[in-house]
This record gives C-alpha cells, structure tokens and sequence, in this order.
C-alpha cells in the first residue's frame, strides 16, 4: 500500500502562483509514476501532469503546458506542482495518484484508469 497526502492549495488570484506538494510513503516501490489530476466543478477528473521518479520523464496536458511544472524531491519521496499564471479555468480539487513505473508512458500516464492509489486531495479556487 501506499499513502499519498497533498498539500499546498488555496485561494488565490488571477495572475498568481500556488506549489502543491505530494508526499508518499508506505510501499514506495510501486508508486514510481506520480501523477496531478485535477477536477473543477462539473468536470471531470483530468490528467495534468505526471513523472517517472526513476527517470525523470514528464507529461503534461494542453491545459497546463508551459504554465506548470512537476517535478521530484526523491529524498523526500515528494512530488510538486508549481502552478504559475493561475486562471479561474484552474479551479478544482487537485488529487495525486500514483501507480508502478510501467504507468508512466505518453498514452497512459495521465489517464485515471492507469492509477493504483490516490489522495484526498487538496482544494485550489482563482478568483478574477
């Protein structure tokens, strides 16, 4: 088993920027493909961006492209999302999921049906 606990979100305003936090820990061998999915009201659950804590290797949405950043603190076993230029269109609760390094390709890492454990996220609201 794994345990995944999010940190970092808030309220905030258009414009600004938010660092989330995902740490791990139990069975941290079977989580190697950390991923951010998010869901905003009425929506649903999307992939936005993801890491092979082995490698390195990272995927991101459209959405999200060139605006976020996930990267690995493997110390700390803890995965980060540094979210710049926040829009309304960014509101939602934000989940960490994690899943065996074999999750971490391009056609199945921000996919929700690839994941194996998740937490229980944390809430992000922007404001105009």
């Amino acid at each position: 088993q794994v345990q995944l606990a999010e940190s970092g979100g808030g309220s905030v305003q258009a414009g600004e920027s938010l660092r989330l936090s995902c740490s791990a820990s139990g069975n941290t061998y079977s989580s190697d493909c950390r991923t951010w999915f998010r869901q905003g009201p009425g929506k649903d659950r999307e992939g936005i961006a993801s890491i092979s804590t082995g490698g390195g290797i990272t995927y991101y949405a459209d959405s999200v492209k060139g605006r976020f950043t996930i990267s690995q603190d493997g110390a700390k076993n803890t995965v980060y999302l540094q979210m710049n230029d926040l829009n309304p269109e960014d509101t939602g609760r934000y989940y960490c999921a994690a899943a065996p390094r074999r999750a971490c390709r391009p056609d199945t890492a921000l996919r929700r049906a690839y994941m194996d454990y998740w937490g229980r996220g944390t809430q992000v609201t922007v404001s105009s």
